[in-house]
């Protein structure tokens, strides 16, 4: 306990307190040597100028030799600089010397930092973590209780609220996720993690960063350097780096890492300067100019520009991207490779020295995967680092890198040790790694009950399956487990922990540097969406306009309570436009929060200093948009003209527009959820509407309300906004004395129930203050105490969850009678059939053949592709019209071959692949396609072809069977029967293994349902069920760990031998998978053919070809042939050779032989006949439009966020409109009345239908994707789609209706007359449907769904203008006539136009007959 305090006590103190960490080991601290340095005559002066310096001075200053170009200073030879003053150049030039080339320099640099530190007898801080019999559990919904149907998500909801009252017992069951796991992760070893998926590798790397979900159950211990978690803080102490990259669009590569850099601070590594400074002046030591200059540059923290992250941009190989926006969906950016290195990146450039990475390889080639662990591997072998390391698909070389392994299955370690014994161990329980496969890979499936059979080596005994708890128990006895055992029997001793190693300080930098950084990030953010902020402002302007004609002074009068009433009405629309103006800042809000909640729990910063920029920074803005409304309309309306009245109305109006903006970013940091978000925007904003006293005046507010009416925002605005105007000199005339002493405005303010004292401007102004101070602290109480939005428990079959329970309990499922069986019988060596057949007698070749298909082959020859040359490559001198993508490429596919389609980056592999499969749209295509002798037509080739897209695109709420079955539905010819499509659909199930998946939700990539490795599976799924002949794949396997990928290529393997024609483009493929493949086509950069032949056995007709080239290094044994191939074939490898391999290959026999191929197989064969289909889908419209309404009615279903919240907020809203304005229908007698009930009508067509029309948005959108998929595989035209998308909101907006309108009609009152009722029924329902379809319209006609929600906008604050409400349609017939009291004589067009002005009347439910005002 003394040690935890001393820790306490020295990290936080500060950095005044010069080296005091350092020095309190003088007993480590022992070893100092002089080491004398040849220097010229000025640098010595130099230096002997900086030894000079008070230390805390010398550590800022640094010698640098000026970039090149510098001529001032390269006069004097090197110069004194300020570290913090470094600028671009400097820093790159400073870095070219320390580091040129990353892979031959960086080791050395290291090196050279170590030697620095320990000349003066300076350790390093290192860490050893060590857990203890950690055991995590979960909670989860079994079979169909997990689908998130709208029925599902009601009665969870319900059953969670009585758990949490103890009133029923809760029906999730417990699902284990590790069991019994201990290990110890040593400093200065890089630990490679190993599993298949589900193994828990993320939970394990989530259990040693300490930041596993507070939902989970753990039981057992993490301890660093013998320190358990709540000793220090492990959230700084070490880094987790997520497999999702989650980052700003807006921001460039450097700026995000920037950015990460002076939040996290530089940690320990000022002190350590300070310390290491002081000895070297004491010892007279002179550092290595440069090195000096980098280390003192990387320990002052705190500016914009870190010389540490441009030496992480240099080793991550990003400094091509520096400047390059990070992008996503809707902004383009750099590639998901890059944007993978930019989430590791981010981590390192902090100061954690424990690193725990999960799956950074995704996206990468296995090249700059080997170059970014080797750079992690020197810095973790040279500094004494910690690292835990999750990879996909290790190439052997990145594999070797490693020098601990552990390996995961079933939530036990199966083994941790060194690498060199892992496969020692296996082959002591009788498992052989074959002599071609990568060991990581061989690891990965030697425990998967499909794969393991063939690793059997044991000739003398049968094989039988064993689980991963035999092979656990099994480790223990081995004697790797045993000295692992021992290891962790001997508690660490804590005396041995450097006072450096933990943080105990939660925050890297002061909180005014944190504030400050958010700040800096805030202004940079607001330039770079300023389309939106501008958008805005011309958006209320152009309102402003429109307000300007309907309400123009020469027609607005000063002499009746009536005319009072529009003005009131005007300033009520003024208001209702400035805070709606604001409405942006809630989709803003929600779109960053992923970032932020990733930022927090990095413990970047706390939420307070991200909030108050978002509030402060905006202010101008907010002065802008406000001037531009009031300045326009205030008197051109014919407000009074009192200039401080003006000013004052112009500060109301700000007022009010800071709280609509806290208001709206409250809800979207409250909701998280855009759908959620929207929907309970629009009902806070009704119900402060509703009860503010405009639309029921405060005499009228039943007594239950009132409080409503005294916390509503708008309440205050609108005392504050009238008193205002209806007290000044345009107002103070008496009209009758005899009735009334009273002004004319105080008369005005009265009638609408409005206070008519002064006072009350001042007191609205301070309660819109309180109401923005409020606000914004409740956005930042929610932001730092609620998670990110998502439903963290997560469903799964009883098959499922009783197989894992069994895998922890005995490794093996007894109950099933089917396993049993198989682990007697003995097994084929290429086992493909899923466990739960019981039939598996027939061999691949029967696979698939339930349907039968025309084996088809396809040529192409001399296929040109090119494309208008972009206006970027004429500005730097290209002078051609065209670029070529394609130069003359030719080859053949055939059935029953399987051939892979390689080539560098930029080599033109997807475009051929599109070219070929009538995918490319625009450019110009040359050259010849036929198919099976015949020129190939697109329209009858997309029925016989299917495409494989990289991207798994999905409906998200559909399970796999059901997806299937809608593509098989509309793809297959329509002589089909059901029966034996489903027949063939269970057969494809079989065929890529997705049977136990059957009803598996699909779900959102990243976000729940299906990994990505079943998703993949899936996408082949959907292509197999439309029977086609040939088949395109792009890029199966990326993304995948080494089994998946294996699962994936048996899945192509299995398609191949039905007679099928499959090509694939490929990335980085494994030697088992690259020899998958029974023929090659490889490309170079630039679109030319180098290769296109068979593989052989073991690539052997590859090698022979490439190593018959002279000058081509042969290739060593166990080398993967896909990465020397690509290796010997770069360009920079034919300008060493001084040869073209294009050239090289038209030469040789192999061209020849592939041209007379190609001749033979353009001719048709003998009795052949072309393709020939009499429609152009396979499905008559009726049926296509049967099956889109099919797939929504199932989407919809199972779309809570979307349905169930509409019903809620119908219901919620019926109720709240019923009890305000109860009993209000029955009131006839004074026009007031009237007023109130439209008002009540007004407010319903107004918030319930752009409530739909909101909601509907991100729906659609999310379905749209898929339907550009399906549209281009020839499923259906678009006319069906549209129609499921609009027939099935009929049934939704029916009971929305239905439940609004039998509510509201019975609590206000109406006249109870079947037709009166059925009409208002009738009215509320195509209301609703027109909003929901007008919002389905705007996501039609924009990109995205941003851009399509800020333009409905536009259209709403339109409508409610034109409404009928603000001013009655009828005066404006005598506008035109007599121009009397209302609207400009020009403006009357409004009525006419916009169907809410006759919802409003049409609505209303009885014939109204009134006596007095």
């Amino acid at each position: 306990m003394d040690l935890a305090g001393e820790i306490q006590r020295v990290v936080s103190m500060r950095r005044d307190s010069g080296g005091s960490v350092w020095r309190s080991r003088n007993d480590v601290f022992s070893r100092s040597s002089r080491e004398a340095d040849h220097v010229d005559d000025e640098e010595a002066l130099r230096w002997a100028a900086l030894e000079k310096l008070p230390t805390r001075d010398r550590v800022r200053r640094a010698i640098l030799v000026p970039p090149a170009g510098d001529a001032a200073a390269g006069a004097q030879g090197v110069v004194d600089v300020d570290v913090l003053s470094l600028g671009p150049g400097e820093r790159r030039a400073l870095l070219e010397r320390l580091v040129r080339v990353a892979d031959e320099d960086h080791e050395r640099f290291l090196v050279k930092l170590r030697e620095r530190l320990e000349r003066v007898g300076i350790d390093m801080p290192t860490i050893e973590v060590r857990f203890e019999h950690l055991d995590v559990e979960a909670e989860v919904r079994v079979g169909s209780s997990g689908l998130p149907t709208v029925l599902n998500s009601i009665t969870n909801t319900l059953e969670e609220a009585f758990t949490a009252l103890h009133l029923l017992r809760s029906r999730k069951r417990k699902m284990p996720v590790l069991h019994d796991v201990s290990g110890v992760i040593k400093p200065r070893r890089m630990t490679l993690l190993l599993g298949p998926p589900g193994s828990g590798k993320t939970t394990l790397l989530l259990a040693l960063a300490g930041r596993l979900d507070k939902d989970l159950r753990v039981s057992g211990r993490v301890t660093y350097n013998g320190h358990g978690m709540e000793e220090f803080v492990p959230e700084r102490t070490a880094a987790y780096i997520s497999q999702h990259d989650l980052h700003i669009a807006e921001m460039t590569v450097r700026e995000t890492l920037a950015f990460s850099a002076r939040c996290q601070g530089v940690g320990s590594r000022f002190d350590m300067l300070m310390e290491l400074t002081r000895r070297e002046k004491a010892a007279n030591i002179k550092p290595d100019a440069d090195i000096d200059a980098f280390m003192k540059a990387s320990a002052v923290g705190g500016h914009e520009a870190n010389v540490v992250t441009d030496y992480i941009l240099k080793i991550l190989g990003l400094e091509l991207c520096a400047d390059t926006m990070v992008g996503d969906e809707l902004l383009r950016g750099i590639s998901g490779g890059q944007r993978k290195r930019v989430t590791t990146g981010e981590m390192l450039v902090g100061p954690a020295r424990a690193l725990f990475m999960d799956e950074i390889s995704t996206g990468l080639d296995s090249s700059t995967t080997f170059q970014i662990v080797n750079s992690l591997r020197q810095s973790i072998h040279v500094l004494g680092g910690t690292a835990v390391i999750s990879l996909l698909q290790p190439a052997p070389e990145t594999y070797n890198l490693f020098d601990d392994i552990i390996l995961l299955s079933d939530g036990q370690v199966v083994y941790q040790g060194p690498r060199e014994d892992v496969v020692g161990f296996f082959e002591s329980m009788g498992f052989r790694c074959p002599e071609r496969k990568g060991v990581a890979d061989f690891l990965q499936e030697v425990t998967s009950r499909k794969d393991q059979r063939q690793y059997w080596a044991r000739s003398d005994k049968p094989y039988r399956f064993v689980p991963a708890k035999e092979f656990a128990t099994a480790f223990k006895s081995y004697h790797t487990g045993m000295a692992l055992a021992k290891e962790l029997y001997v508690p660490f001793d804590k005396s041995k922990s450097h006072p450096a190693a933990l943080t105990t300080t939660r925050y890297g930098v002061s909180a005014k540097a944190l504030l400050k950084a958010n700040i800096d990030r805030e202004i940079l953010l607001m330039k770079r969406n300023s389309f939106i902020y501008m958008f805005r402002t011309i958006q209320l302007t152009l309102m402003s306009l429109i307000a300007m004609t309907v309400f123009f002074r020469t027609k607005m009068n000063h002499d009746s309570v009536t005319s009072g009433g529009i003005y009131m009405g005007a300033m009520f629309f003024g208001i209702l436009m400035i805070m709606y103006n604001g409405f942006s800042e809630l989709a803003l809000t929600v779109l960053r929060l992923p970032v932020f909640f990733k930022q927090r729990d990095l413990l970047f910063y706390p939420a307070w200093a991200y909030t108050l920029p978002s509030w402060i920074l905006k202010f101008p803005i907010t002065l802008m948009e406000v001037c531009g409304y009031v300045f326009l309309t205030y008197y051109v309306i014919g407000y009074d003209p009192n200039v401080g009245r003006f000013f004052k109305q112009y500060l109301i109006m700000l007022a009010i527009n800071q709280v609509a903006a806290s208001l709206f970013r409250l809800i979207g940091g409250a909701a998280r959820n855009m759908i959620v978000a929207n929907v309970f925007a629009m009902l806070i904003m009704m119900t402060f509407m509703v009860v503010n006293g405009f639309i029921l005046i405060r005499d009228n507010v039943k007594k239950w309300w009132i409080w409503g009416y005294w916390i509503s925002p708008l309440m205050y605005v609108q005392n504050a906004i009238t008193v205002n105007e209806f007290l000044g000199h345009s107002w103070d005339k008496i009209l009758n004395s005899t009735v009334s002493n009273e002004t004319l405005g105080v008369q005005v303010l009265k009638s609408h129930g409005v206070f008519p004292e002064a006072k009350w401007y001042w007191i609205g102004f301070g309660a819109l203050l309180g109401f923005t101070l409020l606000f914004n602290a409740l956005f930042t109480l929610a932001l730092t105490f609620l998670r990110p939005y998502g439903n963290p428990t997560s469903s799964i079959s009883e098959e499922e969850l009783t197989q894992k329970q069994s895998n922890v309990k005995n490794g093996i499922l007894d109950a099933n009678p089917l396993m049993s069986r198989r682990t007697v019988q003995p097994i084929g060596e290429n086992t493909e059939t899923n466990l739960e057949m019981l039939e598996d007698d027939s061999g691949p070749a029967q696979k698939g053949m339930v349907l039968p298909f025309l084996p088809l082959s396809l040529t192409f020859d001399d296929i040109r592709y090119s494309v208008d040359m972009p206006q970027e490559m004429k500005a730097q001198g290209v002078v051609d019209d065209r670029l070529a993508l394609l130069k003359g490429v030719s080859g053949s596919f055939r059935p029953g071959v399987l051939t892979a389609l390689m080539g560098v980056s930029g080599a033109g592999k997807t475009t051929l692949m599109d070219v070929l499969a009538g995918r490319k749209t625009g450019g110009y295509i040359e050259g010849n396609i036929s198919i099976s002798g015949y020129p190939k037509n697109q329209e009858t080739f997309a029925r016989v072809s299917g495409y494989c897209e990289q991207n798994d695109i999905h409906s998200p709420q559909l399970t796999v069977s059901e997806s299937l079955l809608f593509s098989a539905w509309l793809r297959l010819p329509k002589d089909v029967d059901s029966n034996k499509r489903k027949m063939f659909i269970e057969e494809v199930m079989e065929l890529v293994e997705l049977k136990p998946l059957r009803d598996a939700l699909i779900g959102l990539p990243g976000v729940n349902g299906l990994s990505t490795e079943q998703r993949k599976r899936l996408t082949i799924a959907v292509e197999l069920v439309a029977n086609p002949s040939i088949i395109f794949m792009d890029e199966p396997t990326s993304g995948l760990d080494a089994r998946a990928a294996a699962i994936v290529m048996r899945t192509v393997r299995n398609t191949v031998d039905t007679g099928r024609t499959v090509v694939c483009t490929i990335h980085q493929p494994s030697i088992d998978i690259f020899e998958a493949f029974d023929e090659l086509f490889l490309m170079k950069r630039g679109g030319e053919e180098i290769y296109a032949g068979p593989l052989g056995h073991h690539s052997t007709e590859l090698i022979k070809y490439f190593e018959g080239i002279q000058g081509v290094s042969k290739i060593k044994d166990g080398y993967n042939p896909a990465t020397w191939m690509l290796e010997v074939s770069t360009i920079s490898q034919e300008q060493v050779l001084g040869v073209d391999f294009s050239d090289l290959y038209k030469k040789s026999k192999l061209y020849q032989r592939n041209k007379a191929l190609i001749k033979e197989l353009s001719q048709p064969a003998p009795g052949s006949r072309d393709l020939y289909f009499p429609t152009k889908y396979s499905q008559p419209s009726l049926t296509q439009c049967m099956a889109c309404l099919w797939k929504q009615n199932l989407s919809y279903w199972r779309n809570p966020p979307y349905n169930a919240v509409r019903f809620i907020f119908a219901t919620v809203t019926a109720l709240l409109f019923g009890t305000v304005f109860w009993d209000l229908g029955g009131k006839t007698e004074r026009s007031r009345d009237l007023f109130n009930a439209l008002g009540s009508m007004y407010a319903a067509v107004l918030f319930l239908g752009v409530s739909n029309s909101i909601s509907v948005q991100p729906v659609v959108a999310v379905e749209r994707t898929v339907f550009y998929r399906e549209r281009a595989a020839g499923m259906y035209s678009p006319f069906p789609y549209a129609f499921g998308q609009v027939i099935i909101e009929l049934p939704y907006a029916l009971v929305q209706a239905t439940v609004y309108g039998v509510i509201v009609y019975a609590m206000i009152g109406f006249e109870w007359t079947a037709a009166k009722f059925f009409w208002y029924l009738f009215f509320m329902y195509f209301t609703l449907l027109y909003f929901t379809y007008y919002g389905m319209m705007c996501v039609g006609l924009t990109p995205n769904y941003n851009i399509a929600s800020i333009v409905s906008t536009a259209f709403y604050n339109i409508w409610n203008l034109f409404s009928g409400f603000f001013i009655p349609r009828p005066s404006e017939r005598r506008e035109r006539q007599s121009g009397g009291d209302g609207t400009a004589g020009y403006a009357p067009w409004r009525g006419r136009c916009m169907g809410s002005s006759s919802r409003s009347t049409a609505t209303s439910p009885r014939p109204w007959r009134t006596t007095g005002r």
